[in-house]
Formats: C-alpha cells, structure tokens, sequence
C-alpha cells in the first residue's frame, strides 16, 4: 500500500548495515550466494560499466578467483557464475582424513597472477589458513578477499569481525 523508491531503500540500508558491520557499504540481496555473486562480479569488472554489460563473458579481464581446496562446496557456483575460473589451492586431506595438513599461505600466494580477481575464503572455525594471514597477503598483493560467511550467524559479533581482520567483501545468510 506504500510506494518505496529501491535506490532510497537500498542506501538507507547499506548505511545501516554499515554501522552494524565495519564495512564501508552493505547491500541487500535476496542471499548469501547472490551477494557472493556480486561481490565476485564487483572484483571482476570493478566500475566499468562496459565490462559489467559482459558479464559472464569474462575475456580479457581478471577472471580467475583462487580458493583453498578444502574451502570448496556446492555453493562456489555463485563464484562462477560471474564467468570466472576458481583456482584451487592446496590439499584436501585433512578435512577428508587421509592428511595432517590443510592449505598453507604460500600455496595461495604462489597462485597469485595478473588474472587474479579475489580470493574467496569460507569462513569456519576449521578454515585454514588463519584469515588474517590471508588477508594481509591479500593486501600486499592488491587483491581483494571474499568472505563466504553464510552460516556464521549467530553469533553477531561476527558482524564486524571478518571486516577486522581484513576481508573486503562478506556474505551472510539472512538465517
């Protein structure tokens, strides 16, 4: 019964999430794989309007997001949906029981190139290596970090903690 203007509603709450989160800016989405989807899409084409019109045609562009092996589900779709190529990064082993270790720093470094869009990073109290580790080798090299922080409300002080530690994007579920 009320008209609302979405670009009004949208800035309102990118200031609210904002002051709840850390983050420079929140958006809305209809969940946490589209706002990994954006947010990859955000890291692919940045401001050009003419590479978002692309989109998924990636050609050209940084179109390669690097992910830790033991990081990948059924929902890194939502990265390659943007056309991207995800990279995968170290072992497997310890999180299917056939290792003692789990992706290093180094690995993720030494993937790093020029097609390098973002580093995707989902976030849980197993993920290795440590975020902060992460996203200080994220910000010596100019790439941005994508948090796949879906399940990891409650509790809220997780709001503003993948921010402190460096992330440049997070999503979260609604949940």
């Amino acid at each position: 019964r009320a008209f609302v203007d979405m670009a009004e509603l949208q800035a309102r709450a990118s200031t609210i999430i904002s002051e709840a989160t850390g983050a420079e800016a929140g958006y809305v989405t209809s969940g946490a794989a589209a706002g990994l989807t954006l947010a990859t899409a955000a890291c692919v084409t940045g401001l050009d309007i003419s590479k978002m019109e692309r989109l998924p045609d990636t050609s050209g562009m940084k179109n390669e997001v690097i992910i830790p092996r033991s990081h990948r589900n059924a929902y890194d779709h939502s990265f390659r949906a943007v056309g991207i190529k995800l990279i995968e990064v170290g072992p497997n082993d310890l999180r299917v029981g056939s290792g003692v270790r789990d992706v290093e720093t180094w690995e993720i470094e030494a993937a790093i190139t020029d097609r390098t869009a973002a580093i995707a990073y989902v976030a849980k109290p197993w993920s290795e290596p440590p975020l902060e580790e992460v996203t200080a080798l994220a910000k010596q090299h100019g790439v941005p970090v994508i948090i796949d922080a879906a399940a990891e409300l409650p509790p809220a002080g997780n709001l503003k903690r993948f921010i402190s530690e460096g992330a440049d994007l997070v999503s979260f579920s609604g949940g």
